[in-house]
């Protein structure tokens, strides 16, 4: 007689444990991997992803560091302003997929803004690859062209805020499979002319007919990779002064109104006088902004937050009471240029025009 052949039991050879009850009723489990291919036999399996960026490999990156790990970083491809950003999308079936099926498929140019881990979207281009509903019965690759789209703020990793802008791919699925999305980060860098008006910055610092001191600096905007040169006068000196140290500090502030929230950090202190001064005395100050991580200064992006860098000086007597002053100054980001600078015949540095002593300007 010839043998009725059944379908084979597609849990035939998987991995089970079986439990038997008092009324010898066995109760089998099935391995989770054997389920996971059970239901991509139903529903379909998830496509992988990729996201190639033109002249990847020679475009310059930036390193960034990754959140939560510390001392790693990461590359990101770096774009100067609204520079054109074209590239690939490669949408791959898993083997063994005959179809994937969707509901359409579209790449977005995202900028947005995450503070203290709430995400904001203050740009989103989006443009579609497969639009309704269709099915992939075999990899795909679409190209994608993002240009003429306005970045009018520079990407940020601060202290307690990002700003970020990314490629985004998403393929939309049916209500019984999640969607499926691939991100790819960009880096966004943004230069200026150099400001018309630059003026030089006059403060004073005093207590009545004890201490009085006035200082300056050549300008009160520059460049990530200027100097900042300056003189203190000592016009009148009453109080014993230990030390004097100058440092500069970055504010991040967030929020509006009664809500805003300033968060401030030191990058860098430098002592500058060790000692006592007398009347008269004159003490340069020179400092370096190349060697340190600045950015612009930002004035209300998206209107989420600023960034504003400050120069603080501050004196302590002998009896370690501290005075201070405090300057805002402006940064802002100069093209690279391997240009030699050029000197005006006759021109004048701020260094050499500052006198030597007060008494000597007046």
């Amino acid at each position: 007689k010839k043998r009725k052949k059944f379908k084979k039991n597609p849990f035939e050879n998987s991995q089970k444990s079986c439990v038997t009850s008092s009324s010898k009723t066995s109760i089998c489990f099935i391995s989770s991997s054997l389920k996971m291919n059970f239901f991509r036999s139903v529903i379909g399996t998830a496509a992988k992803i990729d996201i190639t960026l033109d002249g990847a490999s020679t475009r310059q990156s930036v390193e960034i560091p990754i959140a939560g790990q510390e001392g790693k970083t990461e590359k990101i491809p770096l774009y100067i302003e609204n520079e054109p950003i074209t590239g690939k999308v490669n949408v791959v079936l898993d083997s063994g997929t005959k179809k994937l099926e969707h509901t359409g498929i579209s790449v977005a140019l995202v900028g947005s803004t995450k503070i203290n881990g709430n995400v904001h979207e203050f740009l989103s281009v989006v443009k579609e690859l497969e639009s309704g509903v269709g099915a992939l019965e075999s990899s795909k690759e679409y190209t994608f062209d993002f240009t003429g789209v306005e970045r009018n703020y520079e990407s940020y990793n601060g202290i307690h805020v990002n700003l970020t802008y990314s490629i985004r791919v998403v393929i939309n699925r049916s209500m019984m499979s999640s969607k499926i999305t691939k991100n790819q980060d960009i880096w966004v860098r943004t230069f200026s002319n150099q400001p018309e008006v630059n003026t030089n910055i006059k403060m004073e610092v005093g207590i009545e007919d004890c201490l009085h001191i006035e200082f300056e600096y050549n300008k009160s905007k520059y460049h990530l990779k200027d100097v900042i040169i300056g003189k203190i006068y000592f016009l009148l000196v009453r109080l014993k002064i230990k030390t004097m140290n100058i440092s500069l500090l970055k504010r991040e502030t967030t929020g509006s109104g009664p809500d805003v929230y300033n968060e401030n950090r030191t990058l860098s202190k430098f002592e500058i006088m060790d000692g006592a001064p007398v009347r008269g005395e004159a003490i340069p100050v020179r400092l370096f902004l190349g060697g340190f991580d600045l950015t612009p200064t930002y004035k209300d992006v998206v209107n989420k937050f600023s960034v504003t860098y400050i120069l603080n000086l501050v004196l302590v007597d002998e009896d370690d009471r501290r005075y201070f002053k405090q300057r805002e100054i402006v940064l802002w980001r100069k093209a690279d240029k391997a240009k030699k600078s050029s000197r005006i015949e006759g021109a004048q540095t701020y260094e050499e025009g500052l006198p030597t002593n007060k008494e000597e300007e007046d």
